[in-house]
């Protein structure tokens, strides 16, 4: 019976999951592969699973290992990736003569050597007929412009993001979920761009993750800048901590500010006698 392996394509580490199908593997091992873009060479990253160990998504359609790498397979990977830098030198130098503005990301060239996608950027539309036309004169190979936005550029280049680790985007995402303003007030964070920006110059991905639970935490709470009674007097409410389950309460009596629990709140609004722990909006 077959098994869930994770193996890591091309240079920007993305690890994907396959099917082992009657292959023993371990980690380490060099495996050929089938994708959307036809066969490729991958690096076995983490250790065979049993399918039903998968739980994440268990009813995914895996696709199948092809076979285990040989000596030419790995020779023809090295062969692609010498080409790649040379076309990537080439193209870079083609776009500064041809004062074309975009900037160039990356060159990934397909395992069997039939066609060479180039990765680029540009703020607008870019008329790169010259550049495929040298490219194609010098290399003699099917050349594939791609334009990415400034968030799959990040994916694709990687690097360190502000909490110290490698990139959400470059390691594990698969996908780029919404992300908006409204998250980062729901979770009390600085609107600082400066603070809540990637390195793609957009929202932090990461700001998704809590979002849901904060959403969640704070329907049954009451608002910011609401009136409650508290043990030490009347106050107003001038921020969350859903976290630690307290609010920060600004006392009517004094300019005091105090840090109580949900369930120090006495009244909210609605007769002392009605109210419950929480309170309501």
């Amino acid at each position: 019976m077959g098994k869930t392996v994770g193996v890591k394509l091309g240079k920007s580490g993305k690890i994907y999951d396959f099917d082992s199908g009657h292959f023993v593997l371990k980690t380490g091992d060099r495996v050929i592969v089938n994708t959307e873009q036809g066969r490729a060479l991958g690096l076995v990253c983490d250790k065979p699973r049993a399918h039903e160990e998968d739980q994440a998504q268990p009813e995914r359609e895996l696709k199948q290992v092809y076979r285990i790498a040989d000596r030419k397979d790995i020779e023809k990977y090295e062969k692609n990736c010498q080409v790649e830098n040379e076309i990537c030198s080439f193209c870079y130098d083609s776009i500064k003569r041809l004062s074309l503005e975009m900037s160039l990301i990356a060159v990934e060239r397909l395992f069997d050597g039939s066609k060479v996608i180039i990765y680029f950027s540009s703020e607008g539309r870019v008329d790169f007929r010259e550049l495929i036309k040298d490219l194609v004169q010098h290399f003699h190979t099917k050349i594939e412009m791609k334009q990415i936005g400034v968030r799959h550029q990040a994916k694709m280049v990687g690097g360190i993001g502000t909490c110290g680790r490698p990139l959400c985007c470059s390691t594990y995402l698969e996908d780029f979920a919404p992300v908006s303003i409204k998250m980062a007030k729901k979770q009390n964070l600085s609107l600082n761009p400066a603070k809540i920006s990637g390195m793609c110059g957009r929202l932090m991905c990461c700001l998704a993750y809590e979002y849901h639970y904060y959403n969640e935490a704070q329907k049954n709470i009451p608002k910011v800048g609401k009136m409650v009674e508290t043990k030490r007097g009347k106050g107003k409410i001038v921020r969350h901590n859903v976290l630690k389950e307290t609010f920060i309460v600004s006392l009517d009596s004094s300019e005091e500010d105090i840090e109580i629990s949900y369930s120090d709140i006495l009244v909210n609004g609605a007769p002392k006698e009605n109210s419950k722990e929480g309170g309501s909006k």
